[in-house]
């Protein structure tokens, strides 16, 4: 059975963004398994006394019912350059547990820090985060993200970022990449310079 995966931050005791988690959550069981009855996270997750305070990953596994629910300490990684890697025929529309073919692709990245995943010639996402770039007015995302993360619905819906088409030849466009997901955002994001996406 393939089973799916919600990482959601949790910082000392919250949890953030439960209205967006919930949200892919049941979209997915409903897509995958046809289940309608919803489920609210809030009710589901268990924060254990030792989590009260500090930063971590609150992972929930699940397939058709919640499987399993564990708390991992959150570190940043630095993140400076990115390799382009094209994977046109990726598909990672779901949030899987298993990223084994996202690794292979993360292993290719050579010396940099990460990579940028292309596909169709279209930026999408990199190994972890979606993508933002900065135009020296506004922070964009590409309209072809891999995987529609839960920190790029908010920051969407609350109108802080826009969404268009961008490809790798618009990329001299722009001066900055950030890179967004359930543990950062647009104050705590890696921010890389557009000359150091390495072709």
């Amino acid at each position: 059975m393939y089973r799916l995966l919600e990482t959601i931050q949790l910082r000392d005791g919250r949890l953030f963004n439960l209205e967006f988690h919930n949200r892919r959550l049941n979209q997915s069981r409903l897509h995958l398994f046809g289940i309608r009855e919803e489920l609210d996270l809030s009710d589901v997750i268990k924060i254990p006394s030792d989590c009260s305070s500090g930063l971590f990953r609150c992972r929930v596994i699940y397939a058709e019912t919640i499987e399993k629910t564990e708390f991992v300490p959150h570190l940043f990684r630095e993140i400076s350059s990115l390799k382009l890697i094209d994977a046109s025929e990726l598909d990672y529309s779901f949030k899987w547990a298993d990223r084994q073919r996202l690794q292979q692709f993360f292993d290719q990245r050579g010396s940099c820090d990460d990579i940028l995943i292309v596909k169709n010639g279209c930026l999408t996402d990199s190994f972890t985060a979606n993508l933002l770039l900065f135009d020296g007015q506004r922070w964009l995302t590409p309209d072809t993200p891999l995987l529609e993360g839960t920190q790029r619905a908010r920051l969407l819906e609350t109108g802080q970022i826009s969404e268009v088409r961008i490809t790798v030849a618009d990329l001299p466009a722009f001066q900055l990449a950030g890179l967004i997901n359930a543990m950062q955002d647009l104050e705590n994001m890696p921010q890389i310079p557009v000359s150091r996406i390495y072709k």
